[in-house]
């Protein structure tokens, strides 16, 4: 795979070379809730020129030379218990992963490589799959939205814009309390049944430890799993033996960043972790052209069974659901979208459930799980 070289007038450390693509930006940094975060490239950045690059490091390789967060071992006792749980009692179970992932520049760290996912996607979806009767755990970038309190968020909907206070104590607005009630009500029912576990991630060391330890904890529901892996997992990451120990100063110069591929854990989830759960990606583009034929490459290098698609600026009003054999669209008109309000994601959960179903049917009682042959290398 090619990398790509830009030059940009930012500090100049670290300097050792790494693998993969280089990156260079602006070091102004920009505040956000106190943390610093590299602005995206500039269109004053030079034409990218193509060098010969290796691939992303094997999985096995990558989870043999990191370490692990430090709250692995507590998680996965969480998740374990949640699992054997909802085991005895027949229910399935779906793990969301949702919102974006940091890459740290520094192991101390104060700059970090983001991206702009709320987990708008993985926070409404684990709300109806709730709704359907499915057990969740929600896997999750810290402070990104979740389910039932993202309806009224620090950006969206502020929950104290809809309160008023008099001499007989802090109300709800009438104007808002049937919406706040209905929300309350699915979100204490929640809780009531124990359906909803939620795990945090920041960095993509912590996301792949945890999807790991997640997936092979999971691997016991057999069929009965399901995996919609919402979260965008960054692309490029600085390996711990070549990162920066301290804060990176800003007075030394050019900053060149050379990053590795972050390994593909997608296929050692289909066909190690957990062989038999029914697994679905995401694919976001922004050229409608590409976005069957990106699809299709996914599904037959990693052999997992549907790949929803999505163009960056009409995803909340247009996916396409494609399989190795198939494309079907669910789509929103303008008034279900700008007047009803409908979300996209009411409509992709039970198609989902119902493709669901018919695996348990086809790969639990009749072995009829081919697609996990049907690969091609990586």
């Amino acid at each position: 795979m090619a990398s790509a070289q830009l030059n940009h007038p930012t500090p100049m450390k670290p300097t050792t070379a790494l693998n993969g693509t280089h990156l260079s930006s602006d070091n102004h940094s920009n505040g956000v809730n106190g943390q610093h975060y590299i602005p995206s490239l500039s269109s004053g950045a030079s034409t990218p020129a193509s060098t010969a690059s290796p691939g992303p490091v094997s999985a096995e390789v990558y989870f043999a030379s990191h370490v692990g967060p430090k709250s692995l071992s507590e998680n996965a006792e969480k998740i374990r218990t949640f699992v054997d749980h909802h085991m005895h009692e027949g229910r399935r179970v779906v793990l969301v992963t949702s919102g974006g992932t940091t890459v740290p520049l520094e192991t101390h760290t104060v700059r970090f490589i983001d991206n702009f996912s709320a987990g708008t996607r993985g926070a409404t979806s684990a709300e109806f799959f709730l709704e359907e009767g499915y057990a969740v755990i929600f896997m999750h970038r810290q402070f990104s939205l979740q389910p039932y309190s993202r309806h009224y968020s620090h950006t969206r909907n502020c929950f104290l814009e809809f309160m008023e206070a008099d001499d007989d104590g802090i109300h709800v607005m009438p104007a808002y309390v049937d919406k706040m009630r209905t929300v309350l009500a699915k979100y204490r029912a929640t809780q009531n049944a124990g359906t909803l576990l939620t795990l945090d991630f920041v960095t993509v060391n912590d996301y792949l430890f945890l999807l790991r330890e997640a997936a092979q904890i999971i691997s016991k529901m057999d069929v009965n799993a399901m995996y919609y892996l919402a979260a965008a997992v960054s692309d490029f990451f600085i390996p711990a033996d070549k990162m920066s120990e301290h804060k990176i100063q800003s007075g030394d110069g050019l900053l060149n960043l050379s990053m590795d591929q972050v390994p593909k854990v997608l296929k050692p989830l289909v066909n190690d972790w957990t062989p038999k759960a029914f697994i679905v990606s995401f694919k976001l583009e922004t050229e409608e052209a590409l976005l069957p034929i990106k699809s299709r490459q996914a599904l037959k290098r990693y052999g997992h069974q549907i790949v929803i698609g999505n163009i960056l600026t009409t995803r909340k009003r247009v996916v396409k659901m494609i399989t190795v054999d198939t494309e079907s669209e669910i789509r929103l008109t303008a008034e279900e979208d700008e007047v009803q309000h409908i979300e996209i994601e009411s409509r992709i959960v039970p198609e989902l459930i119902k493709r669901h179903s018919e695996w348990i049917e086809d790969c639990g009682k009749h072995g009829r799980c081919g697609i996990r042959v049907r690969t091609t290398s990586q």
